[in-house]
């Protein structure tokens, strides 16, 4: 089959190939991949600035129906339309993996890093990833359960960074930083997202769901919990900025290389630090509960379907923020 895969490391290197048909081992399902969503993560990993063990089918947010179930796999699972929870493999035995904080494990390996992933048409998981889809929820739309546990996990693991009330700043309308924005007023905060000029199109479709925004060319917000999104040295250093003395700041975005902060604020401010790193499958319950309560909107953030084998005009288009959510379909190339 063929897969969009990375072939060698370093920048570049990444090209429609050849790729291995899967087959499901013992308590393995096999999917066929229904949507895989565009990350900034794979955009870091196509610029060398994300480890991977090439070659590798890249891809990690997916959704999909169950092909093949291997032994031991109940077979109702057959044709069930899922979303897939990113990691292939754990030690299960070290403290991070007995605690439920899987994504923390040293031997852990994931999909499209350092096994074969969701950019192809058929996709080979362990069953315990797998999370039912509500019947109303388009498939293509459900690959954005990946990247809203992912937040969830930052935001409310171990503790709520969010409180009722709270002034939240979120840097970044991306897919992230709308999916963070909502989680946060689902806390209770009143939530303000700020990007930059060439954001217009995300910012509006920001106040479309009933937030207020801004650009870095408007006057400073304060906030009580500044939630960084972009990823890019200059948010991070208006983030800290922006965060009132006893605030809390949320690392979300990679910045994918070394970036110089303004670090004494967290020291003259009495700053809260803290960040998240992928998801836990806790987070992944959560995330799917406020789909279906819809405290949570993801169909607004698709913006859309792309075949295949037009992979480079959608990373082209996801780099430059000319839409949302982008989502490659591996059956149509």
């Amino acid at each position: 089959m063929i897969g969009l895969a990375k072939l060698t490391p370093g920048a570049g290197n990444v090209a429609l190939s050849e790729r291995p048909e899967p087959r499901p081992d013992p308590g393995h399902v096999v999917l066929e991949v229904i949507g895989a969503g565009i990350c900034g993560t794979d955009l870091h990993i196509a610029d060398g600035e994300y480890a991977t063990v090439t070659p590798v089918t890249i891809g990690h947010e997916v959704a999909g129906s169950v092909a093949e179930v291997g032994e031991g796999v109940d077979e109702a699972w057959l044709g069930a339309r899922v979303a897939s929870e990113t990691y292939f493999s754990t030690c299960g035995r070290c403290a991070h993996c007995l605690a439920g904080r899987v994504n923390l494990c040293a031997e852990r390996r994931s999909i499209g890093t350092h096994v074969d992933g969701a950019f192809a048409p058929r996709l080979h998981v362990p069953v315990t990833n797998l999370h039912r889809l509500p019947d109303w929820l388009e498939a293509a739309t459900a690959t954005l359960c990946e990247p809203l546990a992912c937040v969830c996990h930052s935001l409310l693991e171990p503790e709520p960074a969010v409180r009722s009330g709270d002034d939240v700043l979120v840097i970044g309308p991306g897919p992230v930083g709308l999916l963070a924005a909502q989680v946060a007023r689902a806390s209770g905060g009143e939530v303000h997202v700020r990007g930059t000029p060439r954001d217009e199109m995300r910012l509006a479709a920001t106040r479309a769901l009933g937030l207020e925004t801004s650009t870095t060319e408007d006057a400073a917000v304060e906030a009580d919990v500044v939630i960084e999104c972009s990823g890019s040295e200059a948010g991070m250093g208006a983030g800290l900025a922006a965060a009132r003395r006893g605030a809390s700041y949320v690392q979300i975005g990679l910045a994918g290389k070394p970036v110089s902060l303004p670090f004494d604020l967290v020291c003259f401010h009495e700053l809260t630090v803290t960040s998240g790193f992928a998801s836990t499958p806790a987070s992944w319950r959560t995330a799917l509960e406020l789909v279906a309560e819809r405290r949570v909107q993801l169909e607004s953030l698709l913006t859309e379907i792309v075949p295949l084998a037009d992979w480079e005009r959608a990373f082209a288009a996801t780099r430059a923020a000319e839409g949302i959510k982008f989502v490659l379909d591996p059956q149509t190339t």
